[in-house]
């Protein structure tokens, strides 16, 4: 077997155990009579997701062929029955590895947003936002930043010489987007909003799925194709150094916030570096690397209590931290990118800097109408909120058959 296809499958394994991983990180923030229901959210993107992706997002609505091409055609290859025919030939079976780490990319940008309504989403009307959020957004924007053929690139953020390695704009930023606007469409729970209320039920379970992700990501920043060992190495090392400079930022300013570095604060700050850290993997030098994550940590830290002030029930703070974090990463770039292109502080020109916030822009507007437009009509036709007594009840009974009645 070829090597790189080799470790590009062992990548697509290692982050498709970061959505059960996002579960169980997610299930130790909720209250012990929702924490089945969360990870279910999860699961269920896992299930709806890979399904989509095969049958036309891969080769269809994500297949671009021209350059600037907006969207692909969905029955160009419909369930990959094309591609299956030519299974035998080297060339396919590189296809198909990437489109089995494609498809995790996919899985655990929708799994991100559930953590945005938790406590209170019902299980099928999320499958079915799902479904078709990961159509309008996902599919057709992780070929606007990624996609590229032998004579350059075919996606119109790629061909602004955006740099955005693996997906701080389309995965992170536009997950965040997406998860706002579902908090404002689904309103506040009606109990745990305050931060006294808000209690994780489980901390080690929180610290068992930040770890998981840790691990997970660095086949998420390290899987590409073809990649060169020592551009490999600079990411993996960077994936390294920035998640443990943003634990330090996050709880340094938790420390003199609130009086105490908390575990909840070192596995939030973990995430926050790795989201920080997923567009730059490639394109930073080491210290660098560790500056971006002290910077995101700390900004981090204050950017999840926005909701407090604000007024909206972003429930595991995925606002706060995906869409904040990843924003700060691609927006790094533009001042400190050493590799593969030259931020303005290291002599790069302006017109590279505003593409690195104007990409980001555009995808977190797009991610947002099409989440707000998606979830306003789910929720005014089938309903997308648990009914009141149902929340209070605990969901995970009602809705799952599974779990505690007490919280």
């Amino acid at each position: 077997m070829d090597l790189d296809l080799a470790w590009q499958l062992l990548c697509a394994a290692l982050v498709i155990f970061m959505t059960p991983g996002l579960a169980f990180f997610y299930g130790g923030l909720v209250k012990s009579k929702s924490v089945v229901s969360m990870m279910m959210l999860s699961f269920g993107s896992m299930m709806i997701v890979t399904i989509l992706w095969v049958l036309y997002g891969a080769s269809g609505i994500g297949a671009i062929s021209e350059p600037n091409q907006l969207v692909g055609n969905p029955f160009q290859d419909f369930g990959l029955t094309e591609l299956m025919s030519g299974i035998g030939e080297g060339e396919a079976g590189n296809a198909f590895g990437g489109i089995a780490f494609g498809a995790s990319f996919a899985i655990i940008t929708v799994a991100l947003i559930s953590g945005a309504v938790a406590d209170r989403a019902r299980f099928w009307p999320w499958i079915l936002f799902a479904g078709i959020w990961v159509t309008l957004v996902y599919f057709p924007g992780q070929a606007w930043v990624w996609a590229f053929d032998d004579e350059g690139p075919l996606g119109w953020i790629l061909g602004k010489g955006v740099l955005d390695w693996a997906g701080g704009t389309i995965v992170h930023q536009a997950a965040g987007a997406a998860a706002l606007a579902l908090a404002l469409v689904l309103g506040r729970r009606k109990a745990g909003f305050s931060k006294e209320e808000a209690q994780p039920h489980n901390v080690p379970l929180v610290l068992i799925g930040a770890s998981i992700l840790w691990f997970g990501w660095f086949g998420f920043n390290t899987g590409v194709y073809g990649a060169d060992l020592g551009q490999t190495s600079l990411i993996f090392l960077n994936t390294l150094i920035t998640p443990a400079a943003a634990m330090l930022g996050f709880l340094v300013v938790e420390q003199l916030k609130d009086g105490k570095a908390t575990a909840v604060g070192a596995a939030s700050g973990i995430v926050a570096g790795l989201v920080a850290i997923t567009p730059a993997c490639a394109h930073l030098d080491p210290v660098w690397a560790l500056l971006l994550g002290v910077i995101a940590g700390a900004v981090c830290c204050f950017a999840i209590d926005l909701k407090y002030v604000l007024g909206y029930d972003d429930t595991l703070d995925v606002v706060g931290i995906h869409l904040v974090a990843g924003f700060i990463g691609c927006v790094y770039l533009g001042f400190f990118a050493t590799v593969g292109g030259e931020g303005v502080l290291m002599g790069g020109d302006f017109e590279f800097l505003f593409w690195q916030v104007a990409s980001s822009l555009i995808v977190i507007a797009w991610a947002f109408v099409v989440a707000f437009a998606v979830g306003w009509a789910i929720e005014k036709t089938v309903g997308f909120r648990a009914k009141e007594e149902d929340e209070l009840a605990g969901i995970d009974q009602v809705l799952h058959g599974d779990g505690y009645a007490i919280n």
